[in-house]
Parts: C-alpha cells; sequence; structure tokens
C-alpha cells in the first residue's frame, strides 16, 4: 500500500505539515548548523541554492511516491523549527524508515518526542482512535551510535536497537557504524499512549 496521505498534525506544541518553498527561509539556518548535521551524512548548507537544491530533490521523491517531507513548526509562532522523513518506503513489506532534525534552540524540551509521536501514529494508522488497515508494519532508522540524544529518543518510543552497521557510511571523510533501530506497527498500538489528535 502507498504511504498514508500527509495531513498537518497537531500536538499540545507544534503542528507537524508537509514542507512548501516558503520554509527554506527558516530551514536554511538550521541545516546551516554544524551542530545539527554533525551527525548526518551530508554538508552544512551553505545558501539558499543549497536549500533549493535539496527541496527540489525531495519534491522528486515525493512524486515517485517513497518519501515524505515534513517540517515540525510550533503553534504559537508558526517558526519552523525542524524536520523530519519519512523515506526509503517499500510498499510489498509495508515498512519505511524515519529521519529527523532541530533547531538547537529548540533541543532538551521534549519537541521532537512531540513530533515524532504524533508521525508515528500517523505512518501506522492511528490517529484520533480511529485504526486504519493501510498504515506501515514497520518503521526503521539509523543512528550514529556516538549521537546519545537521537539513540535515546528511538530507545525511549519503544524502537528496539537490532545491530549494529559495522562501517555503513562514509561522509564526510569519515567511515562510521551506524545503530539500526525497529519498531513493528503492533508494537506501537500495544503501548500505552493517548493518541494524538487529527483534526
Amino acid at each position: 500500500m502507498p504511504l498514508i496521505p500527509i495531513t498537518p498534525l497537531h500536538t499540545p506544541r507544534l503542528t507537524v505539515r508537509g514542507v512548501t518553498a516558503a520554509d527554506l527561509s527558516q530551514l536554511l539556518p538550521i541545516n546551516a548548523d554544524d551542530r545539527v548535521t554533525h551527525h548526518l551524512p551530508y554538508a552544512s548548507w551553505q545558501s539558499m541554492a543549497d536549500a533549493e537544491a535539496w527541496l527540489a530533490r525531495i519534491e522528486g521523491l515525493q512524486a515517485a511516491g517513497g518519501t515524505q517531507q515534513w517540517v515540525l513548526t510550533l503553534c504559537e509562532t508558526e517558526a519552523v523549527i525542524g524536520a523530519a522523513v519519512i523515506f526509503k518506503h517499500d510498499e510489498a513489506s509495508a515498512r519505511a524508515e524515519l529521519g529527523y532534525l532541530m533547531s538547537p534552540a529548540c533541543w532538551g524540551q521534549g519537541l521532537m518526542r512531540e513530533a515524532v509521536t504524533a508521525l508515528l501514529d500517523h505512518a501506522f494508522g492511528f490517529n484520533a482512535g480511529i485504526e486504519r488497515t493501510d498504515g506501515l508494519r514497520r518503521m526503521e532508522a539509523e543512528v550514529n551510535p556516538l549521537n546519545a540524544p537521537s539513540n535515546a529518543l528511538l530507545q525511549g518510543l519503544g524502537f528496539t536497537l537490532e545491530g549494529t552497521l559495522r562501517q555503513r557510511w562514509t561522509a564526510k571523510g569519515r567511515t562510521y557504524d551506524t545503530h539500526l533501530w525497529g519498531l513493528l506497527r503492533d508494537e506501537w498500538l500495544d503501548r500505552a499512549q493517548t493518541p494524538i489528535n487529527v483534526p
């Protein structure tokens, strides 16, 4: 089955929605920050041209059906504070991979956990107490073992550390391992959590 279509997701402090070209000016300083991209396999953005090239690539991937790019905005100000992506969708196996990033100004406040919870509810087909049959069966994430906050986030959300992929990535002049995390739909739905409401 295809991914469940993007629709705005609302949490107590955030709106998680599809990316638009108007978001690039706010995404640029986040992706230009070396603290944000340190554990990611791409170089920090240097200019709006980098942002525009990224969006063009994302739009192509979304048109092909295997990727969904989201942005995280604060409810009070509508400021873009981060982004998340569901990608590498394998339709036959009903699985996909999750990635995310956030402005350092918002680190340590539980905002990424809030956003990813909403995204997992959406991707697995469980929103506002209504369970769909067309959600993903499995979500995966690859994380640099040195990225302690990201590993802790996934563990806290119920992901299982399924192994370490040795010398998985070569980027920015270095080769490094990644942790492979996995979460099954049934595991997520079994968790005693209040679903995030979606209008």
